[in-house]
Formats: C-alpha cells, sequence, structure tokens
C-alpha cells in the first residue's frame, strides 16, 4: 500500500504485489478457522482502504471475497465490515459493478449480511441514503436478471421492505427523482409472478409490489413492462392482473391455512400459535394489496380515458368479487366457531368493508346472512366493537339509504353497533381526536334508519336516549354549523318517538342534558330566514328536517318549544 519504508526503486510493482497479497489472504481465509482470527479481522479496514483507493483494479474482486469470507466466518468480523462503514462503501460503489457479475454477487451478500446490524435508530440517524441508493441499485439486477442472481435480488429486496425501518426506507425512496428503478421493480416483479416459481418466491413478488404501491402509489401497478427476451410490447395492466390474481390465490391459501389452524390442527397436532401469527402478518400484507387495487380500480372507473381497456376492467372486477368471497367464507367460518376477536378477523372485516363501499349490492345474500356478526367483531387488544363498525360505515350508509338496507340493520341488530360506534367517535372529537369522515358516514346511517317509518325503534329507547346525550355534549361548545345541524336532525328523528315526559322520567337522562337539547334545536331553528349564511344553505336538507318535525311535536316538548320561542 506503499506505507511502508521501501528502498529505491523498489515501488514499480506495488500494484501488483498489492493485488498478490489480497489474493493469498483472500485464499487462506477460505480455511474459517483462518477467516476468524484476529490478524485476518484486524485487516477488514486495510481491505477498505484499499477498495477505496484502487476501485478500478483486479484487486477489487479478491477484497470482496476477503470481507465476504471473514464476515461470514465470525461475528467480529461481520462487525467489522459494518464499523468500518460498509453501507457507505457499498451504495458508493455498486453502481459501477458490472451486472451480474460476481462482484455484484459478493456485494449482495455483504449487504444481506449488513443488515442484521441494522436497527430503526441506526438507519434513521446515518444510513438512510445510503440504503435507499442500495436498493435502486439492486432493483436493476432483480429486472435484468435470469439466474440465480435475480433471486438473490428477490430475497434481499424482500427482506429490506420487511424490516422494522421499512417505512422511513418508503419516505426516503419517494423523493429519489429516477424512476428507472420503480419500473425495473415492476418489471421484476411481472417477471416473477407470471413465471413457474416456489410459492415463497411469489409472495416475495407480492411484498415489494405492495412495498412500491405503499410509495409510489396504485397507479404503479399500471405501467410499461419490459421482459427480457420479449420483442413484442407487453400491456401496461399485466402487472395489475399479475398482482390481483396472485394475492387472490394467496388469499385463498392462507386462510384455508389458518382456518385449519385455528379450529382444526389444535385437535389433531401441535399448531403453534408462532405459525398462526406467521400466517396473519402474510394475510395483512395481501390483503393490503387487495384494499389498494380496489382504490384503483374505483378511481379508474370515475376516470375519462383510463389506461384500461373494459376487457381488462371486467377480469380485475371478477378477480375482486371471488377474493371477497373467499374472505367472507373465512368469516362466516369463524361465526360458526364463535370466534369474534382476532386481528385476522377485523382485517376480514376492513377489506370487505373497503370493497362493499365501492360496491354496496355486491355479495348480498351473505352480506345478509354475516352483518351483524362482522359488526360484532373486535381486534385482539378492543372490549368491544369499534373498528368493524368503522370500516363498514360506508356501506352501511348507502345501504340504509334504501328500505331493505334499513330493515337488514335493524333486524340484525346492527343499529345498535352503529350508535355505539358514534358515541364513541363522538368522545374521540371531544378529547381532540379528529376523524370527522366516520362520524358524519355514522350520523348518516342512523338518520337513514330513523327516517324509515316503516321501522319502529320505540322499544329500543336507552340506545337512544344515550345518544341524545353523546349529541348534547358534543354540541354543547361547538360553533360548527355543519355538528349542530346534524346533531340537531338526529335529535328531531329521536323525539318522534318519544316525549319530554318520557325523558325526564328516564333515570339516565337528566334535567341539564334536556336543557342543552333545547339550546341544541333553538340553535339550529334560529339559522332559518331571509340572511341564512352560506353553511346554513349548505345544510338547507337537514335545516327542514328539524323544521318540520319540531312541528310534529313541539306540543309534547314545552321545555324546547320555550326555548325557541325566546
Amino acid at each position: 500500500m506503499g506505507k511502508g519504508v521501501v528502498s529505491s526503486g523498489s515501488g514499480e510493482n506495488r500494484d501488483a504485489y498489492l493485488q498478490l497479497s489480497v489474493t493469498v489472504l483472500s485464499a487462506f481465509c477460505r480455511v474459517s478457522e483462518i477467516a476468524s482470527s484476529k490478524e485476518m479481522v484486524s485487516k477488514v479496514p486495510m481491505i477498505f482502504e484499499v477498495m477505496s483507493m484502487k476501485s478500478g483494479m483486479p484487486v477489487l474482486e479478491e477484497c470482496y471475497e476477503f470481507l465476504y469470507l471473514v464476515s461470514t466466518a465470525s461475528e467480529d468480523g461481520l462487525t467489522a465490515l459494518y464499523e468500518s462503514g460498509g453501507i457507505k462503501l457499498l451504495a458508493h460503489q455498486m453502481s459501477a459493478l458490472p451486472d451480474g457479475s460476481h462482484l455484484m454477487e459478493l456485494a449482495m451478500k455483504l449487504v444481506q449480511l449488513m443488515l442484521k446490524k441494522l436497527s430503526q435508530g441506526i438507519v434513521e440517524n446515518d444510513h438512510l441514503s445510503e440504503l435507499s441508493v442500495i436498493v435502486t441499485k439492486i432493483a436493476r439486477q432483480f429486472a435484468l436478471l435470469q439466474n440465480a442472481l435475480k433471486f438473490e435480488a428477490l430475497h434481499l429486496l424482500s427482506a429490506i421492505f420487511s424490516s422494522e425501518y421499512s417505512t422511513l426506507l418508503h419516505d426516503a425512496l419517494r423523493v429519489i427523482q429516477n424512476e428507472n428503478w420503480s419500473n425495473h421493480m415492476r418489471d421484476g416483479v411481472a417477471t416473477i409472478l407470471q413465471n413457474r416459481v416456489a410459492p415463497a418466491e411469489k409472495f416475495g413478488a407480492l411484498i415489494l409490489a405492495e412495498s412500491m404501491v405503499s410509495i409510489k402509489g396504485e397507479g404503479w401497478l399500471i405501467g410499461q413492462i419490459n421482459l427480457p427476451n420479449v420483442q413484442d410490447p407487453v400491456p401496461a395492466d399485466r402487472c395489475l392482473l399479475l398482482v390481483l390474481e396472485s394475492s387472490r390465490v394467496e388469499v385463498a391459501v392462507l386462510l384455508n391455512e389458518l382456518a385449519y389452524s385455528k379450529y382444526e390442527a389444535s385437535k389433531s397436532s401441535s399448531s403453534t400459535a408462532e405459525t398462526i401469527i406467521s400466517k396473519q402478518q402474510k394475510v395483512t400484507i395481501v390483503f393490503s394489496l387487495v384494499e389498494k387495487i380496489i382504490k384503483l380500480i374505483s378511481n379508474i372507473g370515475e376516470t375519462e380515458g383510463h389506461l384500461l381497456d373494459e376487457n381488462t376492467f371486467i377480469k380485475a372486477i371478477n378477480g375482486l368479487n371471488e377474493t371477497i368471497g373467499v374472505v367472507l367464507e373465512y368469516l362466516q367460518d369463524a361465526k360458526e366457531h364463535g370466534q369474534k376477536v382476532g386481528n385476522d378477523l377485523l382485517a376480514s372485516v376492513r377489506l370487505v368493508g373497503s370493497y362493499l363501499a365501492e360496491a354496496p349490492v355486491a355479495c348480498e345474500d351473505k352480506i345478509t346472512e354475516l352483518l351483524g356478526y362482522m359488526l360484532s367483531v373486535e381486534g385482539e387488544h378492543e372490549s368491544s366493537p369499534f373498528y368493524s363498525v368503522c370500516f363498514l360505515l360506508p356501506m352501511l350508509c348507502q345501504k340504509t339509504m334504501k328500505i331493505e338496507g334499513c330493515k337488514l340493520l335493524a333486524s340484525s341488530g346492527g343499529y345498535k353497533a352503529v350508535v355505539d360506534c358514534l358515541m364513541k367517535l363522538i368522545e374521540q372529537n371531544r378529547n381532540g381526536v379528529e376523524n370527522n369522515g366516520c362520524i358524519f358516514l355514522a350520523c348518516d346511517t342512523i338518520m337513514n334508519l330513523l327516517k324509515m317509518e316503516q321501522i319502529s325503534f320505540s322499544e329500543d329507547e336507552s340506545t337512544f336516549i344515550s345518544l341524545l346525550k353523546a349529541l348534547a355534549l358534543w354540541t354543547e361548545k361547538t360553533n360548527d354549523q355543519s355538528v349542530v345541524m346534524m346533531a340537531s336532525s338526529i335529535c328531531t328523528l329521536i323525539f318522534d318517538m318519544t316525549s319530554e315526559n318520557a325523558l325526564l322520567n328516564h333515570p339516565s337522562l337528566s334535567s341539564s342534558c334536556l336543557d342543552s337539547l333545547s339550546r341544541l334545536i333553538a340553535r339550529s331553528l334560529a339559522s332559518w330566514g331571509q340572511d341564512m349564511s352560506d353553511a346554513a344553505k349548505a345544510d338547507m336538507d337537514l335545516l327542514e328536517i328539524v323544521t318540520a318535525g319540531y312541528s310534529r311535536w313541539a306540543d309534547r316538548f314545552p321545555q324546547i318549544q320555550k326555548a325557541v320561542e325566546r
């Protein structure tokens, strides 16, 4: 390396001797006992220095070979590789390494080894930019190669995107200007999914697809694909259909295995909790992909001049229908086994809710049978159903616009779950957690029910009295006109079922609560007039509900009547 004291002229063949010395060291390190020795581990920083000085020399391959042998022989060797700046060096050098070369293979193996040393805090503070550069370089190998190294790239990328620091990496990759890497990822994913490969490889490709959709958006699934040895242009929707079909198969397989593990295997074999957890984690990934495809198809259906032809659109809808059908069967199985608690069940309800929000009339017979059960599903850390109801609210809001949907929600008892959900949302809102989208969907659903004259809730007075108390608290200190009008409309419809005397005689409703309700109705009716604000005009339909309702029951509520006339 030219660091020692040498006699005149002895440096002429220094590069040749340097390469020879690294070659000899590398050869010795093929014996693991030598590779793990302190002498060899101590040489790691010096080898790094050679690599940074002589990056264009043939000695580089011997340096990579030495680092790989030393770092695999002992934990000390791996630590030396990492602490000497291995991540930074590889991020700098990988872009210059020939595609598919032995050098590139060694570099990828070194990255794989150093992943063990990375944690979320270390990546965030030290290596985020370097790791994002490395991902883009590996993505190129994943796309271009058609040998075993392609699968090495797949394994490495899926390990990176499955790590605890993947969310941080997503943020770093979003700001990369060069789009080539994301195109390479799409090419690689499509190649894996369209060929006969092991199930584990296909699932690895789905992990990458889910990550890319999270980074680049659902539109990443549609785009030009360049496949090796294919001359004809590949349709832009090929990746979308491949991902959807592979996800559909994975959902069917995983849910079948999960159901067996939970309900059958325990009777005949020692199925472990770890196996169930592993399958649930896999289900989360494919569910996420299917949910994003639902969003993509929904947005495309509303856009003119989109890239999907009618045939592809129909294929996608059919694939989604099949997938949701499988999920509903899984929920049916859980219902029959008396299971209501589980994150896998909650995730299933979420996926069904996402689809039915876009296609509320899909799977009607199965939904009719399972609606009450789905509204009772709880996550593992919930004390009562909440998120399951939130996930189903978009669908419920649409279904209850018709009498059949209202009858279904009423007969199943599901309306109580919606009321409970709304009260929890109001409580969260009062504590500073805003979720107005869910709140107004719940309000609309309850209003749709109460407006249906064919359905009576008079026998369930306590449910709606609890709701009146929550609405009074929600609106007491708000200046949001839309909140005032929505709450007063629901109160108006509830008042149709009762009287002031009945409310005052109810043990859980105080006179101060009735005072708050009186002020609420008075505030909403005060917005009626010639000089209505724009907000009041926007809520005209709600104002009409309050006005018409007040004329019906005012004589039964003298306290409210007094507040209005004051």
